[in-house]
Formats: C-alpha cells, sequence, structure tokens
C-alpha cells in the first residue's frame, strides 16, 4: 500500500494535467542519452556523459524515465534498485522548464514505478544547502535519516555537507 497523503496527490495531478496535458513520463531509450546528458551537465557540478546513460541503460536494475513535452526530453530521474529498496540517483529538468511543478509530477510518477517494481524503500542524498531539491523531496514524502560531512566537492574545491533521505513507499 502506497502512502501518499491525498491532498498532495490530488495537487500535483491537478497540476500536472493542468496546463501540461502534452506531458509524459516514459523509458528514456538510447536516443535520449545525449539529450540527458546535456540536461545532467547543465543541472549538476559533474555530469555525467552520453556513455554513462548508456550503460545505466543496459542494467537492469536501473529505472531511468524521462519527461516529455511532445517530441522533447526536458528532464528525467533516474534510480538504481537492489532486492526491494532503490536509491534515487538523479532527477533534473531543463532550466528553461523549472518552476513549474514539473519535476515533484516527474518524481511522484517515478516512484510509482519504483513501487509497482516491488521497491518499499526509497533513500536519496542531497546537498544540504540546494533548499529547492529539499524541499520537491520533503513535498513528496522524504524524510531526513542522516547526514554525511563533506561528501560533495566544489568546482572551487570547497566541501559540502549531504543530507541522506528516506521514503516508505509501503
Amino acid at each position: 500500500m502506497l502512502l501518499w497523503p491525498f491532498d498532495l496527490l490530488l495537487d500535483l495531478f491537478e497540476a500536472f494535467w493542468a496546463g501540461n496535458s502534452n506531458l509524459v513520463v516514459q523509458g528514456a531509450t538510447g536516443r535520449d542519452t545525449r539529450r540527458l546528458a546535456e540536461i545532467h551537465a547543465a543541472s549538476f557540478h559533474r555530469g555525467w556523459s552520453e556513455d554513462e546513460f548508456d550503460r545505466m541503460l543496459a542494467e537492469r536494475n536501473t529505472l531511468l524515465q524521462v519527461l516529455r513535452m511532445g517530441s522533447n526530453v526536458i528532464g528525467f530521474a533516474v534510480s538504481r534498485i537492489g532486492a526491494d529498496e532503490a536509491e534515487l540517483l538523479s532527477i533534473a529538468i531543463d532550466g528553461v522548464h523549472r518552476g513549474r511543478g514539473m519535476s515533484g509530477n516527474l518524481l511522484v510518477t517515478h516512484l510509482g514505478h519504483l513501487a509497482g517494481r516491488g521497491v518499499k524503500t526509497v533513500f536519496l542524498e542531497v546537498e544540504e544547502n540546494n533548499r529547492p531539491a529539499r524541499r520537491l523531496y520533503e513535498r513528496t514524502g522524504f524524510a531526513v535519516v542522516g547526514r554525511r560531512e563533506r561528501y560533495y566537492r566544489q568546482a572551487s574545491g570547497e566541501q559540502l555537507n549531504a543530507l541522506l533521505m528516506r521514503r516508505d513507499l509501503s
């Protein structure tokens, strides 16, 4: 049984379909890897390459989904599954489309697919000062369960803390 607050689901559903009816979440393909690498590089300090996305697509224990607006990939979510747990490795929306609630809809859909594969618990790490990401995760039911000191290294050499978050799906 999924533990989703009904009001949150209703709000996300309405936000997704009101004005976003041409959005669809689907499995990524090899044709998407260049665009995925572009979105990731624009979103994170160390972007992943096309080859890294190709390898993830080939792994049976990885769920890599894209958010399409029409025929254009504008976001993605990727998780690695082990037994009944998963780790959300990354989620990103193209910068032009951020701030419209799309990441929440993508994440909720992605979590639903993980639950459908038997995943009961999802973990993730987020940079402690990344307020937008933390709000997204908290809104979708994740809670802080730990902290990793100096986990992330910035281009400047500065080391930042990571929060470990968890979301139960059952």
